[in-house]
């Protein structure tokens, strides 16, 4: 394997080596700050990161409030406090080397906040942020107001363009490099665009070199790109290191350092890492974000696969083939179907699913009465995680906070099945939520680096990328 030398980014020299962030209290000032203490640049996510008390124990992020505004801003203090706690954790235990990195999602609700938030309270702790699930115009003034510098995540050149144009271009001093995210490989959400064809995976290397070329006209040929998505062992990548066509390359591991003895994650979900197959991590388009995004396929994946797959069309007058009446809640009031979507209706009826529920596109899914609760409940108890929530139909800056669309039943709330799957140390909250993944999981069973079920420290980690097979 080629040597791998540190390169220049974020105004310092450093290993070419980031850790992806991993929202929701998975990636962690601990794992932030072990990586960087590796010297490359480690990642907190920034994303409703865990506070603890005077104990040192987790707070638990329980809304108390009576409304969904209300709760929304007891979320933002949530981020605020735990990203300051995390962000000091991470500069403690990288006893100042490598970089240290804030994750959000700019689609986050109260993203702006947090993130001046976490920024204010630890002043001189945090040496990046990194953003993607959205085009985040602002995130260079962010950066420029706390003299930090700035990652935007992108997939392809033609949104870095739109980026740089409209406001990368006034703080470009700041921008510490550029992440391109594979929307066919990496875990979490994926900026699959509406052109492209989610099972049609494109080659990174020509999308990367055109990202670069474009780069090249801003003035930007040195500004390292980092890609994420897909990396496992660097041997695999010698074409793109020292390569003068790409310029300068980092790269991002998100999935690899799941599986460490710092990895905040429950010692069942490191067990299931191992065990997973080849094609067992499931590109879907179910979550309230309207993204794709990639998790592996368990059991809360297939009831919302379950939902999508009952579900006929309605008009609440006769129209064309809707000639068949069918009554709809408790108090029967009829829609009209189709007679052969009546009959499929009739019979997931009489196999359990006896709660008819609304989508916004006049359709209606069929769950059991249980899961229509659970999905009204979920609905009602919002507190805003997103700044527009196709589930819950909120949205942050509308007047009435909403985003004017039927709450849509056949998403989730992502933030209560996050909580739980990144809190609950069971096989059963494994099996029930949304474990978000990479798609390159399935190599863990493989890789010999972890036979006999080994667990690395992160510094094991590092020197094994570092050094290869």
């Amino acid at each position: 394997m080629k040597p791998i030398n540190a390169i220049r980014m974020g105004g310092v020299d450093v290993l070419p080596l980031v850790e992806g962030g991993k929202g929701v209290a998975v990636s962690n000032g601990t794992t932030a700050g072990h990586w960087a203490a590796g010297g490359g640049a480690g990642t907190l996510s920034a994303v409703n990161a865990d506070s603890y008390d005077a104990d040192g124990a987790i707070i638990p992020q329980t809304y108390r409030a009576g409304t969904r505004r209300e709760r929304h801003e007891e979320l933002v203090e949530y981020g605020i406090k735990g990203g300051i706690a995390q962000a000091q954790r991470a500069h403690e235990i990288s006893g100042g080397q490598g970089r240290i990195h804030i994750n959000f999602l700019w689609e986050m609700g109260g993203a702006e906040r947090v993130a001046q938030g976490i920024l204010e309270g630890a002043k001189g702790l945090i040496n990046g942020i990194t953003c993607g699930a959205g085009m985040p115009y602002r995130l260079a003034d962010i950066a420029a107001k706390f003299n930090v510098h700035y990652y935007p995540i992108i997939s392809s050149g033609r949104a870095f363009s739109a980026l740089w144009k409209r406001a990368y271009h006034k703080a470009s001093e700041l921008l510490g490099g550029v992440v391109y995210e594979d929307p066919w490989l990496a875990g979490g959400h994926n900026g699959l665009s509406n052109g492209e064809d989610p099972q049609k995976p494109e080659d990174p290397f020509p999308r990367v070199l055109a990202l670069r070329k474009i780069m090249r006209e801003f003035g930007l040929g040195e500004t390292p790109i980092i890609m994420a998505g897909g990396v496992w062992w660097l041997e695999e990548w010698e074409d793109w290191i020292d390569n003068p066509d790409l310029g300068p390359i980092a790269f991002q591991f998100g999935t690899r350092p799941l599986l460490t003895k710092e990895s905040p994650i429950s010692e069942t979900w490191k067990k299931r890492l191992l065990t997973l197959k080849e094609g067992d991590v499931y590109l879907n388009r179910f979550s309230p974000t309207g993204f794709y995004s990639s998790a592996v396929d368990n059991s809360f994946m297939g009831e919302l696969r379950g939902r999508s797959e009952r579900q006929v069309a309605f008009t609440m007058e006769p129209v064309g083939e809707h000639q068949a009446a069918f009554g709809v809640g408790p108090r029967k009031r009829i829609v009209y179907l189709t007679p052969t979507d009546r009959d499929r209706a009739l019979g997931w009826e009489s196999a359990g699913f006896t709660e008819a529920l609304r989508t916004p596109d006049s359709t209606l899914i069929f769950v059991t009465p249980d899961k229509g609760r659970e999905i009204h409940d979920d609905q009602v108890n919002c507190m805003g995680c997103l700044s527009q929530c196709r589930f819950s139909n909120w949205a942050q800056h509308t007047p009435d906070h909403t985003n004017g669309k039927k709450a849509d039943p056949r998403s989730f709330c992502i933030q209560k099945t996050l909580q739980d799957v990144a809190h609950i140390d069971s096989a059963e909250a494994l099996d029930n939520n949304l474990m978000f993944s990479g798609h390159n999981a399935y190599r863990f069973g493989l890789d010999p680096f972890y036979s006999n079920g080994f667990v690395p420290t992160v510094r094991q980690l590092v020197d094994r990328i570092l050094t290869g097979r």
